[in-house]
């Protein structure tokens, strides 16, 4: 599965990206100055930093140090490169000193997974790595695992398996193993927007693989972003407004283990198994960290628990796509 590591965040980066530029090209900004663009590839996905600015030096600048931002963060998350942070805590099972920046999404992560009554999980990657192990044979069983290597995998997973404080993180079950692929790409929009704000913008649609707008566009009306459509790649279910806010949406479809769809990236860790309950989940939250989480926790839970969880939390808003349509579920 050479191109498995891309090929979730390709669909979904890809196509946000593009309505965002569309709709920047449309506007003051986009008349008014040249952007610089950087694409390339980060925390496992195919990722692209585009920034409007009348002096193009300083956009160049800028550019530079959002990629500065997200390099260090890669080398805390990601999987894909052996000698990361997290990839030391799977092989060792503990982390002396960790970074400031590693402690805080771990505790964030399990914020969330408190939240969701455990449908997010950090700890879910030993069922990752059965079910990618199983399906890269080409003997493998269609119908999946044995119950017997589900049942070994699943009893590595499990939050309580997680210890972090400020000085050590470490992992409490021999085999345990973590993924922060469904929250480190937020949490990085929420670095590089922080960053941005710090160096004086206050206009700018940021695109680290989840969506996050600064302020409205300059003409003072409101960002639009298509959400991804899985089953028409380059296509949009909709567009959404975005001010000040963020929006994540996670799907089955963007990665499939199998050529039939029965098991996909989204693994319930309560279940070992990949629920096929919705088309695609999109949420709208005040950070990219927040939308990336829940729209992975809420792929994995009924619609009655996702209404508690929104109405739990502050401006937030979930977008369900059903078989009879798109639910939207409103917070306070």
């Amino acid at each position: 599965m050479p191109n498995a590591k891309l090929s979730r965040r390709r669909m979904i980066a890809i196509a946000a990206t593009a309505a965002g530029s569309a709709f920047l090209a449309g506007g003051r900004l986009a008349r008014a100055s040249v952007p610089v663009r950087w694409h390339g590839s980060a925390l496992g996905a195919q990722v692209s930093i585009e920034i409007f600015h009348s002096d193009r030096a300083e956009a160049e600048r800028l550019v530079q140090l959002c990629l500065q931002h997200v390099r260090r963060m890669e080398r805390q998350f990601s999987l894909y490169q052996t000698d990361s942070a997290i990839c030391a805590l799977n092989r060792t099972g503990i982390l002396i000193a960790p970074e400031p920046s590693m402690v805080a999404l771990l505790k964030a992560s399990l914020f969330f997974s408190e939240l969701t009554d455990g449908a997010f999980d950090p700890t879910v990657q030993p069922l990752w790595q059965l079910y990618a192990e199983h399906f890269a044979s080409d003997q493998s069983d269609p119908e999946g695992p044995s119950t017997q290597k589900l049942s070994e995998a699943l009893a590595r997973v499990g939050r309580g398996n997680l210890l972090v404080g400020d000085d050590r993180v470490a992992l409490a079950r021999h085999g345990a193993a973590i993924t922060l692929n469904g929250i480190a790409q937020g949490y990085a929009t929420d670095r590089v927007v922080e960053a941005l704000r710090n160096a004086g913008l206050s206009t700018t649609l940021v695109d680290i693989g989840e969506i996050r707008a600064i302020g409205a566009r300059p003409d003072g009306t409101q960002w639009r972003v298509g959400l991804a459509d899985p089953d028409k790649p380059g296509t949009f279910t909709e567009t959404i407004n975005l001010v000040d806010r963020a929006v994540a949406t996670t799907a089955g479809a963007g990665f499939r283990f199998d050529s039939a769809g029965r098991f996909t990236h989204l693994l319930d860790p309560r279940t070992g198994r990949s629920p096929s309950l919705y088309s695609t989940v999109s949420v709208i939250a005040p950070t990219a960290t927040e939308a990336d989480a829940l729209s992975t926790a809420f792929s994995l839970m009924p619609v009655s628990r996702i209404e508690d969880v929104v109405a739990a939390r502050t401006n937030v808003q979930a977008r369900v796509m059903t078989s009879s349509g798109t639910l939207i579920v409103r917070g306070a």
